[in-house]
């Protein structure tokens, strides 16, 4: 260690002791950590402009109090085990993860295609002209919004046009946006399925919003009881219920939207993991349906990662202006380098490349966990489709979640219990995500859950 920031005044006298109890504050607080070497005597009197005794002095004594140790050739170092414990209330150090982590809706991070992104910013900042880097357009790049319309029309049958998509960063900014703009337009009573996703529960009650519940059953979200609850606008997973697994059926599907249209209600579509559906083709998006009754939310946190925190909105033209206006004075923008290397990796097919190559990934991890949970739990039901990155698992009669996710939780797996997710009671049942573990680790798993759910 070269230098060493301590102050020491010397118009306040006694230097010694001033060196001494600056030395020991840095040791205790942990600023001077255990094994680090202390600057040479002469170097560190030079840099407090000190004479060298006082510093060796000081030194001295914090080595007869076992602060510090003086080796022979090794310099003056911190001793071991001498920091002041954590003060009380500062966040403990994140516990290990569980050797089975069955967390939902979290993608493999490690099947993220660096190179692919690399070499796709690469090619995106050696073309890009230099105003690119400056202050752009807070909906996002133009190329991106293109190449955003595009794919989104391919492959998700939506029904928009550049100007019709505003880059956000990630679904729950531009869920929270929406609830800004929405209440401008008269909106304030929002509906969601139930069970939901409880970030998505959290994130409304964060903006005010106290939402409302309306049942799933096997074809979805419940139109009629949707009609009776008052509500003008509603938050949907058609693609993928989460965490329930079903899929809007089409005649709900039309129902949803002629409540719309003749209750002048919206549609909020979080199209969180569409681009994983294992038996069949996906079902288009809803947005693509009624484009001046639908919100069409999507994002790369499921297909991708979350970290990139970048997603795309795509509204109704009546939204549109003052949707662009609370994104611009929240952040001026989403970040330019990740919406350019985007935009190329779209472009150049690399995006569509990799969902190919996870997709089938996935298909064999649900598939892998599946089959050894009908083997283990033939008792258990998995309801919903075989899509997305979680599947939802409904214990037999006479057990509880709290008593299965704890037994669980001791034998080295986490699962997540479905009753928080619910605003009204129903059957027990669990949220199973199969994205971060290998076939053999997800089988397991099962080996092990189906032992919690059979109980000491």
């Amino acid at each position: 260690m070269s230098e060493l920031v301590i102050a020491v005044d010397h118009g306040q006298g006694d230097l010694t002791g001033q060196l001494t109890r600056a030395l020991r504050g840095a040791v205790r607080d942990g600023r001077l950590a255990a094994g680090a070497r202390l600057p040479a005597t002469r170097r560190l009197a030079d840099q407090l402009g000190l004479s060298r005794g006082v510093v060796v002095e000081a030194y001295a004594q914090l080595v007869a109090e076992g602060y510090l140790v003086a080796v022979h050739g090794s310099g003056t170092r911190v001793a071991p085990g001498v920091a002041r414990p954590p003060a009380a209330g500062l966040p403990e150090p994140p516990a290990p993860p569980p050797p089975y982590d069955l967390k939902p809706g979290t993608p493999d991070l490690a099947a993220f295609p660096r190179a692919a992104w690399l070499a796709a910013g690469r090619r995106a900042l050696a073309a890009a002209p230099h105003d690119r880097l400056g202050y752009n357009d807070p909906a996002g790049l133009p190329e991106l919004r293109a190449e955003l319309a595009g794919h989104l029309g391919r492959v998700r049958a939506a029904a928009a046009g550049p100007g019709d998509v505003t880059v956000v960063s990630g679904v729950a900014q531009g869920l929270a946006l929406l609830i800004r703009v929405l209440a401008g337009h008269g909106h304030h009573r929002f509906a969601v399925e139930d069970p939901c996703s409880p970030g998505t529960l959290s994130l409304l009650r964060a903006h005010g919003v106290e939402p409302v519940g309306v049942p799933v059953d096997a074809d979805g979200l419940d139109v009629a009881a949707l009609a009776a609850c008052g509500a003008t606008v509603v938050v949907v997973t058609p693609a993928h219920q989460y965490p329930t697994g079903v899929v809007l059926a089409p005649a709900r599907r039309a129902e949803l939207i002629a409540w719309a249209r003749e209750s002048g209600a919206v549609v909020v579509e979080d199209d969180y993991d569409a681009e994983f559906r294992y038996d069949r083709e996906p079902v288009g998006c809803l947005q693509g349906l009624a484009p001046d009754l639908v919100v069409h939310l999507g994002s790369l946190s499921k297909s991708m990662a979350p970290g990139l925190r970048l997603g795309w909105a795509v509204l109704p033209e009546r939204f549109a202006a003052d949707f662009r206006h609370a994104k611009r004075y929240a952040d001026l923008g989403t970040g330019v380098i990740e919406q350019l290397s985007f935009a190329e990796l779209l472009a150049g097919g690399g995006y569509d490349r990799h969902l190919r190559t996870v997709r089938a990934g996935y298909r064999s991890r649900r598939d892998a966990l599946v089959d050894a949970l009908r083997a283990e739990l033939p008792a258990a039901e998995v309801p919903g489709v075989a899509a997305g990155l979680h599947l939802c698992l409904r214990l037999p009669p006479g057990r509880g979640e709290p008593e299965v996710v704890a037994a669980a939780a001791a034998r080295g797996v986490r699962v997540e219990p479905v009753a928080p997710m619910r605003l009204s009671p129903g059957p027990p049942a669990l949220a199973l995500g199969y994205g971060l573990l290998p076939e053999h680790r997800l089988r397991r798993a099962a080996r092990l859950l189906a032992l919690a759910v059979a109980g000491p």
